[in-house]
């Protein structure tokens, strides 16, 4: 049965510095650049039947620098979460204006809800269970977060218990028929 790794993108500028970051296409820092390689050391001799990746740059720059380039299809699917108005800002600055905002419950104006997320990963997460063999996606944290929750049948909104890092490998898989979390924000080498 297939599994997924999971390959958080590099950081960012605004993921340093914890600003929500949907469809601005930030690039890379150095220090992200620096991770992308090392997520690509971590996979070294890792075969995968297909490469997914978000079309964003940090997601296609991560996946490039870390040895999958050549191989990669990006999917509007793998985007990350639309935030709309509150796209380019802290949490703590969108409590100054809805003190009780909570990403995972209310979404945002202008933007995607969980639910919203959720439908556009469910296509993913159909096809390649189907697959024959594993496969590598390369995108963001909370569209991650959610296609997790979805793999494992839960609700979108419960990929709020999946915290995610920057340059990180996560693996989704099975045991027996259970659609199961293997590894979840490692960094470094995976086994097997």
């Amino acid at each position: 049965m297939p599994e997924l790794v999971l390959i958080r993108h590099g950081e960012t500028e605004w993921s340093r510095d914890g600003r929500h970051t949907g469809s601005t296409d930030i690039p890379l820092t150095d220090e992200g650049r620096r991770e992308a390689e090392l997520v690509g050391s971590w996979l070294a001799g890792r075969d995968f039947a297909r490469v997914l990746t978000s079309p964003l740059s940090r997601a296609l720059e991560t996946c490039r620098l870390a040895g999958f380039g050549d191989r990669a299809e990006p999917r509007e699917e793998l985007l990350e979460w639309d935030y709309g108005e509150y796209e380019g800002l802290t949490t703590p600055q969108i409590r100054e204006r809805r003190p009780d905002w909570y990403l995972w419950r209310d979404g945002c104006p202008g933007g995607e809800s969980a639910a919203d997320v959720g439908r556009r990963v469910d296509r993913v997460v159909a096809e390649l269970r189907e697959a024959d063999g594993d496969a590598a996606l390369f995108a963001h944290g909370h569209v991650l977060r959610v296609l997790t929750a979805r793999w494992l049948e839960l609700d979108p909104e419960k990929g709020a218990l999946f915290a995610l890092a920057t340059a990180t490998l996560s693996v989704l898989g099975w045991e027996r028929e259970t659609a199961v979390i293997r590894v979840w924000n490692a960094r470094g080498a995976l086994s097997g």
